[in-house]
């Protein structure tokens, strides 16, 4: 795609680990200092099967949106297509999603995607990938302005995001109001909706009330 990340292991004037956002025009590389804004850019609130999510990548840390489409498979073996995230990560979530919140997925195929052409390894994204597919199964949009942060492990239950408080600033220098994460309630903004489980928080990430 048009995006480029460039990250310094070896920096003789300065730290490694940082993490150069570039964008290909027709000028030719161009620095982006806000990373969020474009990977977000075009983004359409209301649809269902999308999550936004705080990612880090070595210094930075950026939103992203997940997009998810679940159809009725018209084959005997459901399809489970992935552009932007490991492929048996996609698997491993899916199942998890069936088995602890028992969500059927069953002669389903799965779609994900991330928008804008970014890449996930972070952890904390799961928990937005697991939400972004139950909202498409489930025809149901996240509700306005609600990130969705967590990592999500065997037995279903959702973990903080390392670092969660500089990705909570982020979201709220986004204008996002509230978010699904793990961790005690809290004023915010964002307002801190926390869950213990994958259940809790594909029930609160549709609520608008919560």
């Amino acid at each position: 795609g048009a995006i480029r990340l460039v990250r310094a292991t070896k920096n003789r004037f300065g730290t490694t680990g940082e993490v150069a956002v570039l964008e290909m025009r027709s000028e030719g590389l161009v620095p982006v200092d806000d990373a969020s804004a474009l990977f977000l850019a075009g983004r359409d609130r209301s649809e269902p099967g999308a999550a936004v999510c705080a990612v880090r990548n070595g210094s930075r840390v950026f939103l992203v949106e997940v997009q998810a489409l679940v159809a009725h498979s018209p084959y005997g073996t459901p399809q489970r297509v992935v552009q932007g995230v490991d492929t048996k990560r996609v698997a491993l979530l899916a199942a998890i999603l069936e088995k602890r919140a028992g969500l059927d997925l069953a002669g389903c195929d799965v779609f994900v995607k991330v928008a804008g052409g970014a890449r996930l390894d972070d952890p904390a994204a799961d928990l937005a990938i697991l939400v972004a597919i139950a909202s498409s199964l489930r025809e149901r949009a996240v509700a306005p302005g609600t990130l969705i942060l967590g990592e999500v492990g065997l037995t279903g239950e959702v973990r903080a995001a390392s670092g969660q408080e500089e990705r909570l600033r982020e979201a709220r220098r986004h204008g996002f109001l509230r978010a699904v994460c793990a961790g005690p309630a809290a004023a915010g903004p964002p307002r801190i909706v926390g869950v213990t489980s994958i259940e809790e928080a594909v029930a609160m990430a549709f609520d608008r009330d919560s």
